[in-house]
C-alpha cells in the first residue's frame, strides 16, 4: 500500500474500483469465511461459496445484507465445471466483474494408508486438485479480458512438504497447488500481464475442536513461533497476495516456521566436531 492511502483508494488504483469483487470459495466457515469477512473490511464485494446451502449460511449473507455489506451466496461443487462456469456468470451478471478469487474449498481427512482405497485418492484429487485447476481456469480466463486484470490466491498445505502419516490422499491432492498456482501464473500473465497468481501455504490453524490439550502443546513446541496459527494470519497474507502488483508465481509459507524447523526432538548439530 502506498504510504497515507486508503483501502478504497488502494483498491482504485490496483483495480480501477473503489469496490472491488472477490469470489472465495469454501467461505461460509472457518479459515474461508476469516479471509472472505477480512476482504469485505477491505472495501471489497463478495462473492461467497457453499458446498450446500443451509440455514446458517443462508442467514449469514442475510446478516451481511441487512447490515449493507454487498455480497451474494454460491452452492455446488468446485470439481464440477458445469458449476464453476455458471458461478462465473452469475458474479459477473451480478457486480459486472471479478478482481480476486481465493481458492480455500478443501477436504482433509485421515486415512491410514492401509484402508486408503482408488475412490478415496480420486475424492481428495477431485475436491482439491481438480477443483482449485477449474476455478483457476475459468476466473482467470475472464481476468484476462478486463484491462485491469485480477488476482488469484490458492490455499495448500505447508506439510506437503513435510507429510505425516495417514493423509497419504490428501497431501497428493494438496501437493498439485504450489505447481498449479506457478503453471497459472504463467497461463494467464502471458494473455494479461495485470493477472496474478499466488498461494498461501498455511501451517497448523484452527485446531480442531476435540484436540487434546497434550497434542496441542506438542504443535505450538514444533512451531519456531511457539504459537498456533490463527484465521486471520492467513487472511492477513490472502490480502497481502492479492493486492501486491508485483508478486506472482509465489507459494508463501504461513506456518509459524514449520517448514524450516526439524522441532525441538531433532539433533541441533548435523555435523559434530570429533572429540
Amino acid at each position: 500500500m502506498v504510504v497515507g492511502e486508503t483501502n478504497l483508494q488502494r483498491n482504485e488504483r490496483l483495480f480501477g474500483d473503489k469496490h472491488p469483487v472477490a469470489f472465495v470459495t469454501g467461505s461460509v466457515a472457518r479459515v474461508g469465511r476469516c479471509v472472505a469477512e477480512h476482504l469485505l473490511d477491505q472495501g471489497f464485494r463478495l462473492a461467497f461459496h457453499a458446498h450446500q446451502q443451509s440455514n446458517a449460511a443462508v442467514q449469514f449473507i442475510d446478516r451481511l445484507q441487512v447490515a449493507g455489506r454487498e455480497c451474494m451466496l454460491l452452492t455446488g461443487s468446485v470439481e464440477e465445471e458445469t458449476s464453476v462456469s455458471n458461478w462465473l456468470e452469475q458474479v459477473v451478471e451480478r457486480f459486472d466483474r471479478v478482481d480476486v478469487l481465493v481458492n480455500s474449498a478443501a477436504i482433509w481427512d485421515p486415512i491410514p494408508l492401509e484402508e486408503t482405497q482408488a475412490a478415496d485418492f480420486r475424492k481428495f484429487f477431485e475436491v482439491n486438485s481438480l477443483g482449485t485447476a477449474l476455478t483457476c481456469q475459468h476466473f482467470g480466463l475472464h481476468m484476462t479480458r478486463q484491462p485491469w486484470g485480477g488476482a488469484i490466491v490458492n490455499l495448500g498445505d505447508w506439510a506437503v512438504r513435510r507429510p505425516y502419516r495417514d493423509f497419504s490422499a490428501y497431501f497428493s491432492s494438496k501437493a498439485v497447488v504450489e505447481t498449479l498456482t506457478q503453471s497459472m501464473a504463467v497461463e494467464l500473465a502471458t494473455r494479461n500481464p495485470n493477472v496474478r497468481v499466488n498461494a498461501v501455504m498455511p501451517g497448523p490453524v484452527m485446531l480442531a475442536d476435540g484436540i487434546s490439550d497434550a497434542r496441542r502443546e506438542r504443535i505450538i513446541a514444533e512451531s519456531l513461533l511457539k504459537r498456533e496459527g490463527s484465521a486471520d494470519d492467513v487472511a492477513q497474507a490472502v490480502l497481502f497476495l492479492a493486492t501486491s502488483p508485483f508478486v506472482t508465481g509465489v507459494c508463501l509459507p504461513v506456518d509459524g516456521g514449520r517448514t524450516i524447523y526439524a522441532g525441538p526432538a531433532a539433533d541441533p548439530v548435523a555435523h559434530p566436531h570429533a572429540e
